[in-house]
Parts: structure tokens; sequence; C-alpha cells
């Protein structure tokens, strides 16, 4: 029998993760026998700095790229045309019998859109998520991505729900969450090896752990200047893995780096959950730090005016208060003290890439 061939198309650190999950699942299934699977990654290299990139595919261990398409920044339109005249190269030279993508990135759209118009079918995991607001150039990326996929993996039920408001309804499937297979993988390594906590001179719960990076409040002066002054306020110190792109925004702005926050370069991802686990509270604009914060237990407080993680906000760890200075400030004082008991359930039992896996192959 053939091999299943697969083609995983990454860009960007939360894709790095997952992916991962999925590589390792598909190991598992090879040493069991029966239809085997060849993978082959390509990395657009949207994430193209070593900090935000080959540190993770070295630490988690994923395969090593087979194409990397050095992609770089760039506007978005700019970004998704070239990686579509690269990805098709890549797929004219595979001749893969499915593609698996990955969130909501120019990555995920651009091989999205590549596949479909070469009649390749698509496996879209963390499909269904919506924040309901068009002006997100990745809510636009994430549904185009589900309307012309195959197989859409949902990490929950509101986004199956929100698949079927939409009137997609084949082909999709609760799966779980990839991010919390590889969390629940990676959590013991991080508590043995990772020392950012001790090489910080940080203290448990004193201080906050603050991500911030979305255009929405880099590119805006005056977002950023409002959590920035936030963060200058707060009762405990801030520890910020800065983004570059940020560190560019608040010289470009010419803001003053808060006393209060400490910047320090983007963190691996086992540092990370180290700093996760041991913080008082997340202060972020990215999506899956919201979900490392709760399956950490860490309430966590979201620097945007809308989530995708609506179910989240609905347990009460996550509060949403955009880039208000004084709503920042409320939340820390106010703290996360009627929070429902943690359930990880929300987002499966953690065999979300091993599920996933087996439905594509006994499905093609």
């Amino acid at each position: 029998m053939e091999p299943l061939k697969i083609i995983t198309v990454v860009g960007a650190r939360p894709q790095f993760i997952k992916a991962a999950a999925i590589s390792r699942a598909i190991a598992e299934h090879n040493l069991a026998g029966g239809r085997a699977i060849e993978e082959r990654i390509v990395h657009t290299g949207q994430h193209y700095d070593s900090s935000m990139s080959q540190v993770f595919f070295d630490q988690l261990k994923i395969p090593k790229p087979w194409k990397n398409l050095e992609v770089g920044s760039g506007s978005h339109g700019k970004q998704t045309g070239i990686m579509l005249e690269r990805l098709e190269e890549a797929f004219f030279e595979m001749e893969p019998d499915l593609l698996i993508t990955f969130g909501d990135t120019n990555s995920t759209l651009a091989s999205a859109l590549t596949a479909s118009k070469l009649h390749v079918p698509i496996a879209h995991i963390e499909a269904g998520l919506r924040s309901f607001n068009r002006k997100m150039p990745e809510e636009i990326n994430r549904v185009v991505t589900d309307h012309i996929s195959t197989w859409l993996f949902c990490p929950s039920q509101i986004s199956v729900d929100n698949l079927a408001k939409e009137g997609i309804l084949d082909g999709v499937y609760t799966s779980g969450d990839v991010m919390f297979d590889a969390l629940l993988f990676n959590q013991k390594l991080a508590q043995e090896h990772s020392t950012a906590v001790a090489d910080l001179n940080l203290e448990p719960r004193k201080y906050h752990l603050a991500t911030v990076h979305r255009a929405e409040n880099t590119d805006d002066a005056d977002r950023l200047k409002q959590i920035l002054s936030a963060f200058d306020q707060l009762n405990l110190p801030v520890v910020l893995p800065i983004h570059p792109r940020t560190a560019a925004c608040i010289e470009r702005h010419g803001f003053e780096v808060p006393t209060n926050m400490r910047t320090i370069p983007p963190a691996d991802y086992l540092d990370m959950l180290q700093l996760v686990s041991n913080s008082k509270y997340v202060f972020t604009d990215s999506g899956g730090l919201q979900k490392e914060a709760y399956w950490l237990g860490r309430g966590c407080i979201t620097l945007r005016d809308e989530t995708e993680w609506t179910e989240l906000v609905d347990v009460g760890w996550n509060r949403i208060v955009g880039a208000n200075c004084d709503r920042i400030l409320e939340c820390e004082r106010t703290g996360f003290t009627d929070v429902d008991s943690q359930d990880t359930n929300l987002y499966g039992d953690g065999q979300a890439a091993r599920s996933i896996v087996k439905t594509l192959v006994d499905s093609v």
C-alpha cells in the first residue's frame, strides 16, 4: 500500500507547537504499523527570527522542515502572494494526498488556497474559531480556510456551533485542542529543565507575565500607550518577552519602557510554560497564551476587544479589557476569586493529535 502523503504547513510559534503534537502522533502511528504516513513539513518563514522559530523546532523535536520558503516580513498581501507562489511549487513536487494547516495566520490562508486550487483535500486544525470581528486579518484567514476545508477539527463545542451557523456541517469533528496535548507532554520537561524563573530572580506569584504583539495594539499609538501606562501602575512587576515588532513600535512611537516592566528576549516554549506557571496573572493579546494560562491555573486578562476563546470568559478564567488602562488596573485589583472550578475538559482529554491522525488515515 502506498504511504499517505501529508504536507504540513507552518509559519508561526503556535503552529510549531501544534505541529509537534501532530508529528509525534504520526510517528506513533507509523511505529504501530498499518498504512504508513509520509509527512513533509513546509515552513513558510513567516516567523523568520531564530528566537521565534528555529528554537521551537529544536526544543519540541519537530522533524526538520522539508522546505523553508523564507518569506519573511511584509504586508499581508505581499506575504500571502509570495507564499502562494512558493507553496504551489512545493505541492507540485510532492503531490500530497492532503494538507494539514493550523489556526489563522497568513500561512494558513496561503496553504489552504494553494491546496484548494490544486484539488488537494485540506485538514484544518483549530477550525471554527470566531471573534466576529472582520477587521482582524486572522478572522478572514480562518473563515476562508474553514469554508474550503475537507476536515474541520474543532477544539471545542462552541467551534462546532460556529461552523453550523455558517452551514458547515460535513467533515466537522470535535477533536479537542492539540495545544493541550503539547502542554501535557512538555509540562514536566519545563519543570525539570527550565531555569527561567530563577535566572530572572523572580519569586512565584510575585510578578505578572505579559505578551503584546498584535497589530491592533502595536500599530495604534493610543492603545499601546494605554497598555504601557497600565503596566507601569500594576501592583506587581510585569515581565514582557518582547516581540521584535513590539520593540520596534515602542521605539517608533517614542514611548519609554515603564519602570515597572521588565523586557526580556522572546522566550522558548519550556521557559514560557514555567513563566506562566509561576506568574500571578497573565496579560496578553495572544490566542494560545489564553488557553495555556487556563490549563496552568492562571487568571488571564486579555488585551483585546474580543476573543475567539469565549468559553474561557464564560467560566471566569479570562477577562476581556481591550487596551483600556483603567479596566486593566481594575482586573488586577479584583482578581479571579469568582471563577468556576477548573475543567480542562473544555478542550478535550489531551489525545487530540492521535484522534486527528486516526481520522485522516481512516478517511483517505
